[in-house]
C-alpha cells in the first residue's frame, strides 16, 4: 500500500501537471471505483483543479466549486500519467482523468477491487475521510507520545493505526522499528521515556529519509509502472525475510498474522529471539486487524 513518502511523491507530480488545469473528462472503467453517488462523479468534469493533498494515505484533487475527487489506493492501486486521452489498459485499469497536458490513469493490480474514488462537496465532507492520525513530520515529542499512549497497542499495530498516525503503513513501520531499535510486538503502555524518544526520531527521520529519496529519484518525472512499490533494495528489513539484515547481517525474520506480515531483525530489535510462541498468537488475535479493509477502518 503507498504511504506517507510514495503519496507525497503522486502529489508533488500531480500538483506539477494538473494544479489550475480543468479536469476535463472522467472516465470509469470499473463500477466499484466510484463509492459516492452524490454529487454525481460527472458534476466533477469541467472543474478546475486547485489544490492537490495528502490525507493519511489518500490523494485529495481540490476542484473548483468546493468539490474534491478522494483517492485511496489501498494495497495495490498505481497512477499513470500518459498522454492526453490514453486509455486506461484493459487488464486492470479502472478509471482516467483527462486534462490538458495529458492523462492520469488509475490502475489496480489485483482482482479485489479495493481501490476507492470518492467525490464530495465542502470542507466538512472532505474531513470525514480523515481519520484523526497525528501528522508525524510536524509533530513535537510530546504529541506523539500522547498519540502513542492513547491505547495500549503493540508498536507495530500503533504505529499503522491512522487514527494514532496518519500515512504510516506496514513497510515504513518496519524500517521505523528497525532504527528505534524496538520490538514490534512491544506493547505502548511498556515503553520507556527514553524508548519513546527513540521511536519519535527514527519515526522522523526514517520518513524524510525516504521522502528525499524519492523526490530525487522521481525528480522531473512522473513514477512509472512497479516504482511505487512497498519493497526498496536498501530497505533495511522490510520485504528481507531470510536475507541479512543491512546493519548486522543477521536473518531478518518474520510475523505472519492474517493478511499482515511484519519484518524484523532479532539481534537489532529483539534480544536475539525469536517471536514465535502461544503467547504471541493470542497477543496478535487480539491486537492486530485481520484485513486491510478493517486496518484501515
Amino acid at each position: 500500500m503507498p504511504e506517507l513518502p510514495d503519496i507525497t511523491i503522486y502529489v508533488d507530480a500531480l500538483r506539477a501537471r494538473v494544479v489550475n488545469a480543468p479536469l476535463e473528462r472522467v472516465r470509469v472503467r470499473s463500477p466499484f471505483l466510484v463509492r459516492t453517488v452524490q454529487p454525481p462523479i460527472e458534476e466533477a468534469q469541467g472543474k478546475a483543479v486547485v489544490d492537490v493533498r495528502r490525507l493519511g494515505k489518500q490523494i485529495v484533487l481540490g476542484l473548483a466549486d468546493q468539490l474534491f475527487l478522494v483517492l485511496h489506493l489501498m494495497i495495490a492501486g498505481r497512477l499513470r500519467w500518459l498522454k492526453r486521452g490514453a486509455q486506461p489498459p484493459a487488464r486492470g485499469g479502472l478509471a482516467a482523468l483527462d486534462f490538458p497536458t495529458g492523462t492520469l490513469v488509475l490502475t489496480e493490480a489485483s482482482p479485489k477491487k479495493r481501490a476507492a474514488l470518492h467525490l464530495v462537496r465542502g470542507e466538512a465532507a472532505l474531513r470525514r475521510f480523515d481519520a484523526g492520525g497525528l501528522e508525524v513530520l510536524d509533530a513535537d515529542r510530546d504529541a506523539f507520545r500522547r498519540a502513542l499512549r492513547r491505547e495500549n497497542h503493540t508498536l507495530k499495530r500503533a504505529l499503522t493505526d491512522p487514527r494514532l498516525f496518519s500515512g504510516i503503513g506496514n513497510a515504513y513501520s518496519d524500517e521505523i522499528l528497525h532504527a528505534a531499535r524496538l520490538s514490534p510486538v512491544t506493547l505502548t503502555s511498556k515503553l520507556t521515556d527514553d524508548e519513546i524518544v527513540r521511536l519519535h526520531r527514527a519515526t522522523q527521520v526514517a520518513l524524510s529519509y525516504w521522502i528525499a529519496e524519492l523526490r530525487r529519484k522521481f525528480v522531473g518525472r512522473f513514477p512509472g509502472p512497479g516504482e511505487i512499490t512497498a519493497f526498496r533494495p536498501n530497505f533495511a528489513v522490510h520485504g528481507r525475510y531470510g536475507q541479512p539484515c543491512l546493519v548486522c547481517g543477521t536473518g531478518v525474520q518474520r510475523i505472519r498474522y492474517a493478511e499482515n506480515e511484519t519484518n524484523y531483525c532479532p539481534r537489532c530489535q529483539t534480544g536475539g529471539r525469536i517471536l514465535a510462541d502461544r503467547s504471541l498468537s493470542r497477543l496478535l488475535r487480539d491486537d492486530w486487524p485481520r484485513t486491510i479493509e478493517e486496518l484501515e477502518r
